[in-house]
């Protein structure tokens, strides 16, 4: 059983045993006696599961199991403790351990609770939270029950509380977090001076394109989706101009995956002012890293790139040799792009496939009709890539894979969860079956470069209650802190950085760092056996825990966020400063 299924059942059974316990004290206040005490004996069992799922989840990483082992356990274990005896004597008057099984149910309930809204890391003022909020529970069912109110339980509700207001919640920001990345701020700008060898117009504004057959409303480069493959040669110096017609919330250009100088990253508020309508700005960098990549908004992004400010760009290293393919795969209005294509190849021509995934979720690529190798994976080459049949690749959000291959005399096809978006003919193979391949064992090893990490930092990724804002929001978190309250992770120039990237949450973060490319080191304990993969977008997915490291040779400030852009949008930003 994987650590991400022992989260997943470790809830189900949570729920399990709160709603047992909570189901037999109303069951035994309405007086039914067997319903009463058949949901005790699951809430009992469903208790004692959850024993093993916490130890289990413990064993996987303390990060799993912390609030659980500090505040769930015991009081589950007060739930028990009040509950088991009372339902032993079986009293004649069932009603009269109603109390005590709320007081379980509440309990369970508190714990239950901490985790969903609270989550990493466990603080004393929420576990003395959960404890008031039960005692209070406990106290006004009592007298709705008739039951005798304790004045000891009352002082324990009031203290508890009390202590907790003291203490904080723990629902606001990570214990110790200092305030995160200003966004108000000079940019400074250091321009190239080689005159630029390739220059390009783009003009971001509402249109109306084609999507599927249907035109759709969106926001579009140059009135296109996607907006215009810009492409180059190594040693080219680029010059690209960013106007904005109409877009109200401004636009940026961030250069996914590309490795560009600070000043021109695109990240509004942190490099430079988002492009307001009216407004322009000139991008340039030299073009010294080959490869696939692209482009998009990073004003507004989970918005602006859904509707469709996005684009190719592509670095080449010399003249293009055979068939060179680029497949941006999006969604835009529900409708799936790109629309299936048909391009003929005469057998032997050598075929590159360059496949982006410019959604915010993750997307299984299958190439049918032929072996093929995976060249590079996010602009990297790969060290002695083998050939692959009947394989899938998943690849995540931000990701790009170059698939190559010599084409053959028959048919061959890409399909993209199940659709076909290219062919040279028609392709009757289903896909669905074949295994993934998992990039971390593919390919020729290679030692790893460092012996030693001048910093290391770890990234718990979860859900949890942020209420530094005027309206409370359940935001996506870091270490228990939310944008832009999340502490930047501060490195010096030529430090050898580690980060453990760990998925404590019920969905895939798709981990993106701006301006550098991380070297994969290991996943789940299991060290990387394949060609170094170095990568600027790879799936965590829930129970993951990522090692990944890179030398910090680009100065600047740079977002490291989760490339759902919801995700990120709703918190799940921080920041890497250059000291």
């Amino acid at each position: 059983m994987t650590t991400g299924s022992l989260l997943a059942a470790d809830l189900v059974i949570a729920v399990l045993a709160s709603a047992a316990w909570l189901g037999g004290g109303a069951a035994s206040a309405v007086r039914r006696r067997p319903l009463a005490l058949g949901l005790a004996a699951v809430a009992l069992l469903a208790t004692l599961a959850r024993a093993v799922t916490i130890t289990a989840l413990a064993r996987a990483g303390w990060w799993f199991a912390a609030e659980k082992v500090l505040i769930a356990a015991p009081l589950s274990l007060a739930a028990v403790g009040v509950a088991g005896p009372r339902l032993l004597r079986a009293p004649g008057d069932i009603r009269a351990v109603a109390v005590p099984l709320l007081f379980a149910g509440y309990a369970t309930s508190s714990a239950l609770l901490v985790t969903v809204l609270h989550g990493y890391p466990a603080s004393a003022g929420a576990g003395l939270l959960a404890v008031a909020g039960v005692v209070a529970a406990t106290l006004i069912s009592g007298r709705a029950l008739d039951a005798r109110p304790s004045r000891t339980l009352s002082r324990v509700a009031v203290v508890a509380a009390g202590a907790a207001l003291v203490t904080g919640t723990g629902l606001t920001v990570a214990s110790g977090a200092a305030p995160g990345v200003p966004h108000d701020h000079e940019y400074p700008v250091a321009r190239i001076a080689a005159e630029p060898t390739r220059r390009f117009t783009l003009t971001a504004g509402t249109a109306t394109v084609n999507a599927g057959g249907r035109d759709v409303a969106a926001w579009a480069f140059n009135a296109q989706v996607p907006g215009p493959e810009l492409t180059a040669t190594v040693g080219d110096v680029l010059e690209v101009t960013l106007r904005n017609r109409d877009i109200g919330r401004g636009v940026t250009l961030h250069w996914h995956g590309y490795d560009v100088p600070n000043d021109q990253d695109g990240v509004p508020g942190v490099t430079q002012a988002a492009v307001r309508p009216g407004q322009e700005f000139v991008y340039r960098f030299r073009a010294d890293q080959a490869g696939t990549y692209w482009y998009h908004t990073h004003s507004a992004s989970d918005v602006g790139v859904r509707m469709g400010l996005y684009g190719v760009l592509l670095v080449r290293p010399g003249p293009v040799t055979g068939l060179d393919v680029t497949v941006p795969v999006h969604t835009l209005a529900g409708r799936p792009l790109p629309a299936p294509r048909v391009e003929r190849a005469e057998a032997g021509v050598p075929v590159r496939l360059r496949l982006i995934n410019t959604d915010s979720t993750t997307h299984r690529y299958a190439l049918a009709g032929t072996a093929f190798r995976v060249a590079a994976i996010d602009g990297v080459d790969l060290r002695g890539p083998t050939p692959l049949v009947d394989t899938a690749i998943l690849i995540p959000a931000g990701g790009r894979y170059d698939l190559v291959f010599d084409a053959p005399a028959t048919p061959v096809s890409l399909f993209v969860d199940g659709r076909a978006v290219y062919s040279t003919g028609a392709v009757s193979t289903v896909t669905d079956a074949w295994p993934v391949l998992d990039p971390l064992g593919y390919g020729a090893s290679a030692p790893v470069p460092w012996s030693r990490f001048d910093r290391t930092f770890t990234l718990v990724l979860d859900r949890g209650l942020d209420l530094r804002r005027l309206l409370p929001r359940y935001a996506h978190t870091v270490n228990g802190a939310a944008d832009p309250d999340i502490p930047p992770q501060v490195v010096r120039l030529g430090d050898v950085v580690l980060f453990t990237i760990v998925n404590r949450s019920q969905v895939v973060h798709p981990w993106h760092l701006h301006g550098h490319h991380v070297l994969v080191l290991a996943r789940d304990g299991g060290p990387a056996t394949g060609s170094p993969l170095w990568l600027d977008s790879f799936d965590v997915r829930p129970g993951e825990v990522w090692k990944v490291a890179f030398r910090a040779d680009n100065p600047g400030m740079w977002a490291n966020h989760c490339h759902n852009l919801a995700h990120a949008d709703a918190g799940m930003t921080l920041h890497l400063l250059y000291s």
